[in-house]
């Protein structure tokens, strides 16, 4: 009955902004301002969200644009949209089944999850609900054996590829956290758990990539020199992100480090970008500059507090008709025919700022 109702309620959403309203009406302050905030002043955060706005258009006419498709290849496969849900830690906390909803979602649109490794119901469980392209995110939070029994079971279940964040050396200070003293599960981890993370170098990706015969995806890669030192070392996937704005303020956005990420790169391995990622038009500016594939993490919590994963669904299918309806106005049928001459940068629509670059029909409060 309750699935049927969150169909019911996905299938009249027409516009993406209504998963907002939605989910901050369901949730309470703590759990939305977990999702929705950044660390400390949220300049990073900010940024995301200025960068891909200060991207302008520049739209090709008569052209033939009959039959535009929005698919891509990512990592081997087949993809009706080049996105990943990104991986979302403690998202038991705020939509039932946890990480089960969104892996469901992707498997019934076509397109990928990543799990984290701080999420429920637990990689095994959530592997079973999915059968489709998925992916693994580890926060390192064990010595080398714990680490080796994490990845022989993501491999066991048929995870088709194992990102390691390393943008968590430390903990972000998330002041909306902080003020109301609120924890989300997968932040009440002791500290002595925590100095994994610390401790953890290029070393251990080597000795990872040696040992274990699964695709590497490295997660929160924010300069050219550590993309160019991943490609050297074997990493398959270069994942450009700044954790949302949650971990290190004041950095850039990520789509301006996406094309000096590319640039090192040069073809080696294939390039995924998350930050601020709210429209349809920021997923065709990500693949113009270079992208594999985008992350997409807050919206993705929107849409499965709102409806769960028929809202998730609703979310991907509603992104879809956007990138669509962009590639044919830009005169182009596919994402291989974009290149970075189809974007301009220009300053920003002065005000908008975070959310408000993405939906500013939401008006103030968000």
């Amino acid at each position: 009955m309750a699935a049927k109702k969150e169909q019911a309620k996905a299938l009249d959403i027409e516009v993406l902004h209504e998963f907002v309203t939605l989910a901050k009406a369901k949730l309470e302050k703590g759990p939305w301002d977990y999702i929705a905030g950044g660390s400390e002043t949220e300049t990073t955060l900010i940024r995301n969200r200025l960068a891909l706005d200060s991207l302008a258009f520049r739209p090709r006419v008569l052209r033939n644009v009959e039959g535009v498709s929005p698919r891509a290849r990512f990592m081997g496969r087949d993809l009706r949209m080049p996105v990943i849900l990104a991986p979302i830690g403690s998202i038991e906390d705020i939509v039932e089944n946890g990480a089960v909803a969104p892996s469901r979602a992707a498997a019934t649109f076509g397109v990928v999850h990543m799990l984290s490794s701080v999420a429920q119901p637990g990689l095994e469980e959530v592997a079973r609900s999915n059968t489709n392209h998925k992916l693994f995110q580890l926060y390192v939070r064990g010595d080398e054996a714990w680490i080796d029994d994490i990845v022989a079971r993501v491999i066991a279940v048929g995870y088709t590829g194992l990102a390691i964040t390393v943008d968590l050396d430390h903990y972000g200070r998330r002041e909306r956290d902080l003020a109301k003293r609120y924890k989300p599960t997968a932040r009440r981890a002791a500290p002595s758990v925590r100095q994994h993370q610390e401790r953890f170098a290029w070393a251990d990706i080597e000795r990872i990539k040696a040992r274990h015969k699964i695709p590497l995806i490295l997660k929160g890669i924010a300069t050219a020199e550590d993309a160019a030192e991943a490609v050297e070392r074997g990493i398959d996937v270069v994942y450009v992100s700044n954790h949302g704005g949650r971990q290190l303020d004041q950095g850039k956005g990520t789509i301006q480090v996406l094309p000096e990420v590319v640039a090192a790169v040069r073809g080696r391995a294939e390039v995924v970008v998350d930050g601020g990622i709210m429209r349809g038009t920021d997923i065709v500016k990500a693949m113009a500059l270079g992208a594999s594939a985008v992350g997409i993490g807050k919206l993705q919590a929107f849409a499965a507090v709102a409806a769960g994963e028929a809202g998730v669904v609703r979310m991907l299918e509603i992104l879809e008709d956007e990138v669509i309806r962009c590639l044919g106005l830009l005169g182009v049928r596919s994402f291989g025919e974009l290149t970075p001459r189809h974007l301009e940068p220009i300053a920003p629509i002065p005000g908008r700022l975070g959310m408000a670059g993405a939906f500013p029909l939401l008006g103030e409060g968000y």
